[in-house]
């Protein structure tokens, strides 16, 4: 084929070049083959896939099976769709003006085929379309039509005096429009069924129906679809017919390890450049953020239905983050050290995301510091074991106490850290014996911890907590 700058412009040309125009599914195809003997990672900003998810996607693909994805809220379900745009062509040739990106070899629509016997190929030009323009999407909703997905006749043209017999008459919708690229619908269920229906024939047949005119259209459509089990009952579902249609339905899940949640994690969350203040944040405290949703999807108490997404995760974490900041900004300090009694400031960003079983007054916030609570033990068991700190809790056995609370300097713990004595080697463990802040941090952490598993009393006084014996 000749280089791009002098690629071929008209259907002549381009059949002169030798250029082969593959179907879609062959198209996939082609491409997730070179792609996985390069070993080229095909989703590098979906974690936790590897062995369950993608294996799937890749075997759909080589098959040529449409797809659904089936799989609760914040499952990367939309983010893997969109990701399957990268296995198209990096450019393709169409029938230029087309509004169905025509195959210039294999026209379909009237309006290209009247062109071509009119002034024949060496006149018709040809445009080269990149990747993103052969992916269309759709939410799914109940005012959705099937002009909206698959066309209707614009009374515009009408009025202009074409026949309504004529098929150049009928406005294309979104599926057509998306001929020889991928098209996906986000939450299949809340399609209403009858529209489901248009969308059996396109799986079915590959062509489409429009108010009843004697016309086929061949398209060539990678069809991709997401649904949550939820919506089975609760507002919709997939209409058997369809669903037998569709080549795999693949199930997603939430992070299956605490690492690839954390992973997610820092992928994810916002991230800024406009101050001059420094955020750092502990491994340890890194795990309780993603302890506290491990922990939300194993309660009794929340709606397992709905499902616990990776945003609570995401959420959660920058929240933390932003009060560590605004303690840094009132202290003066440059650097934000997230600690433990930062956390019950998670429920602005933790209530609206789950569903409790119970509504009771009271019961997000009473849930939402059980959480936390667990989160912080399980992780401290991770660092340490209880007995470990015998010696330190005996001190307290005789009057010591330590204050700890969001708004008190780091500076102070690392005083009184010095003043009590046997934290240093806990310090140590967690990676945390450098600035004060992240000392601060390691050791409002580990005082939690002993508290958890009830080697220390825990008071309240004046939003601050006391540790005792």
């Amino acid at each position: 084929m000749k280089s791009k700058g002098t690629r071929p412009t008209t259907i002549a040309e381009l059949r002169a070049s030798g250029y082969k125009v593959l179907p879609v599914r062959e198209e996939l195809r082609k491409n997730l083959i070179q792609k996985m003997r390069s070993d080229e990672k095909l989703f590098p900003d979906i974690q936790g896939y590897e062995e369950s998810v993608i294996p799937h996607i890749q075997n759909a693909i080589l098959a040529g099976q449409d797809m659904v994805f089936l799989g609760e809220r914040g499952q990367a379900k939309t983010r893997l769709m969109r990701s399957l745009v990268n296995l198209l062509d990096a450019e393709v040739p169409i029938i230029a003006g087309c509004e169905i990106n025509d195959n210039p070899f294999k026209p379909i629509c009237r309006g290209c085929l009247r062109k071509i016997e009119e002034l024949g190929e060496s006149s018709v030009e040809i445009a080269w379309i990149p990747r993103e323009q052969r992916y269309g999407e759709k939410l799914a909703t109940p005012d959705t039509t099937i002009a909206d997905i698959i066309g209707e006749v614009d009374p515009i043209k009408v009025a202009e005096g074409r026949y309504l017999a004529d098929e150049l008459t009928i406005h294309y919708g979104l599926i057509p429009r998306t001929n020889r690229g991928i098209f996906c619908i986000n939450e299949l269920p809340d399609l209403a069924e009858r529209i489901q229906v248009g969308l059996f024939n396109i799986l079915e047949e590959r062509d489409i129906q429009i108010r009843g005119y004697k016309i086929r259209l061949p398209l060539d459509v990678y069809l991709v679809a997401s649904a949550n089990p939820e919506d089975y009952t609760n507002r919709g579902r997939i209409i058997t017919p369809l669903k037998d249609r569709y080549g795999a339905q693949i199930r997603t899940h939430y992070p299956r390890t605490l690492e690839d949640e954390i992973a997610i994690v820092e992928q994810e969350h916002a991230h800024f450049a406009d101050t001059d203040l420094k955020v750092e944040v502990p491994q340890f405290m890194r795990e309780v953020i993603a302890e506290i949703t491990a922990q939300a999807r194993k309660s009794a108490e929340i709606s397992q239905k709905s499902g616990v997404s990776v945003r609570v995760s995401v959420a959660n974490y920058e929240t933390m983050n932003a009060n560590a900041v605004r303690r840094a900004i009132r202290l003066g300090d440059k650097l934000a050290v997230p600690r433990v009694s930062d956390l019950p400031y998670l429920s602005a960003s933790t209530v609206g995301k789950i569903e409790v079983e119970t509504l009771e007054e009271g019961k997000e916030a009473q849930l939402l510091d059980k959480l936390c609570r667990a989160a912080v033990g399980h992780v401290f068991q991770r660092y340490f074991r209880p007995q470990e700190f015998e010696d330190f809790v005996e001190r307290f056995n005789t009057g010591q106490t330590f204050e700890v609370g969001e708004t008190v300097p780091a500076s102070e713990y690392v005083a009184r850290m010095n003043q009590v004595g046997g934290l240093t080697e806990g310090v140590k463990r967690l990676a945390a014996d450098g600035s004060p802040g992240v000392v601060a941090s390691a050791v409002e952490f580990i005082l939690e911890g002993l508290h958890l598993s009830k080697k220390l009393n825990k008071d309240r006084v004046k939003g601050k907590a006391v540790y005792r014996g």
